[in-house]
């Protein structure tokens, strides 16, 4: 896989997985639900209506 290919499939998958999360997020505020997100190494839950 050439320089070029890998880079492009890196922004493919990273693109990807900005998606996914912004999908996550908007499904989590419909549901009025918490996201569980890692800070500085500690757990903690954050209301999605609050991101």
């Amino acid at each position: 896989m050439s320089e070029l290919e890998t880079r492009e499939l890196r922004e493919s998958i990273l693109n990807g997985l900005n998606i996914a999360l912004h999908r996550l997020i908007q499904e989590k505020k419909r549901n009025n639900s918490e996201l569980a997100i890692s800070t500085r190494g500690k757990v903690v839950k954050v209301r999605a209506s609050e991101l």
